[in-house]
């Protein structure tokens, strides 16, 4: 399984203009891995984009990169 909290940051960290201030959290439940991104105030829109299109991409990326865990994926932007 790839490391889908190394990925998620190194996404993160590319799209934004403070990548110090990017954290990843995991959490993981029998069928559900939980990742909360959380960035600087002033890089949410970057990290949103527009009409939410960037962080539908990010979601949809995480889910390819779970792969066959058979587990569902969320990633929550905070």
């Amino acid at each position: 399984m790839a490391d889908l909290k190394a990925t998620l940051t190194d996404i993160a960290k590319a799209i934004v203009d403070t990548p110090d201030e990017v954290t990843v959290t995991m959490s993981e439940d029998d069928n559900t891995i939980t990742l909360v991104l959380s960035v600087a105030p002033d890089d949410m829109g970057m990290v949103i984009g527009k009409h939410g299109k960037i962080a539908k991409a990010i979601r949809s990326l995480i889910k390819a990169a779970a792969g066959n865990t058979n587990k569902k994926v969320n990633v929550e932007i905070k």
